[in-house]
C-alpha cells in the first residue's frame, strides 16, 4: 500500500508534523502546481495565509526535457554543475535558456494571481511545500528566491524526498522537514494512491486573486 492516498491526505500528516512548532507571523508557499495541494492543510494548520510559488526546470539547448537546473519568476537560478560539465556548457551559454523559463514563470504568476502581489516573507516564518522532491533543482530556485526578500526563518517540508535531494535542500534551507525519504528512490508518484496532476483550476480554487 502506498503511503499517502492524495496530496490532500500528504498535506494533512505533513500539518501535523508542523503543527507543534512554534512559528513567528508564518506564510506558506506551495510550489505550483502539485505543491498547493499539499500546502493548503499545512497552511489551515499553521493559521497561515497561503501563496504561490512558481519555478520552471532550465532545460538543455535542443533537449528542453533535460534540465540544467532552475529558476523562479524572481530569485537567482540554482545551477546543475555537473550537467553544465558534462554537456561541456558554461553558465553563459544557457543564460537565454534561463530567461526563457523566468519568463515562463512569471507568465505562470500572472495567471494564477492576475494582478495581486504575493504577501511578502521579510521578517516572517516561511514554510516552502511541494508534493515531493525527486532532485530538488526546482526547490531549491524557489528558497533561493524567497531567501532574497529577508524572511525570519526559511523552513522546506514535504511528504517524501530522495535522500540525496533533502541533502542539497538543507544546504539552502534553515530546516528541511520531510516524512519519508526511503533508500532507492525512483519517483514522487510512486508514493501516492493518486498522483494525478494538479489542474490550473484546483490552483485557482486554492490560491486568492
Amino acid at each position: 500500500m502506498r503511503p499517502f492516498r492524495n496530496r490532500a491526505d500528504a498535506g494533512a500528516r505533513l500539518a501535523a508534523a508542523l503543527a507543534w512548532r512554534e512559528w513567528a507571523d508564518p506564510v506558506v508557499f506551495g510550489l505550483a502546481r502539485g505543491g498547493l495541494p499539499v500546502a493548503a492543510p499545512v497552511a489551515l494548520e499553521l493559521d497561515a495565509p497561503l501563496e504561490l510559488l512558481v519555478a520552471r526546470k532550465i532545460g538543455a539547448p535542443g533537449r528542453p526535457e533535460l534540465g540544467l537546473g532552475a529558476v523562479a519568476a524572481d530569485g537567482p537560478p540554482f545551477f546543475d554543475r555537473a550537467g553544465l560539465r558534462a554537456l561541456g556548457l558554461t553558465v553563459d551559454d544557457v543564460a537565454p535558456l534561463v530567461d526563457h523559463a523566468r519568463t515562463e514563470a512569471r507568465d505562470q504568476v500572472r495567471r494564477y494571481l492576475g494582478s495581486r502581489v504575493p504577501r511578502s516573507p521579510a521578517g516572517r516564518d516561511v514554510v516552502v511545500v511541494d508534493d515531493g522532491v525527486a532532485t530538488g533543482g526546482t526547490a531549491i530556485a524557489a528558497l533561493r528566491a524567497l531567501r532574497s526578500s529577508a524572511p525570519l526563518r526559511l523552513v522546506f517540508a514535504a511528504p517524501v524526498g530522495a535522500p540525496s535531494a533533502v541533502e542539497k535542500l538543507a544546504r539552502e534551507a534553515d530546516e528541511v522537514v520531510c516524512l519519508r525519504e526511503p533508500e532507492g528512490f525512483r519517483a514522487v508518484g510512486e508514493f501516492y494512491s493518486d498522483f494525478s496532476p494538479t489542474s490550473d483550476d484546483e490552483v485557482l480554487a486554492l490560491v486568492p486573486r
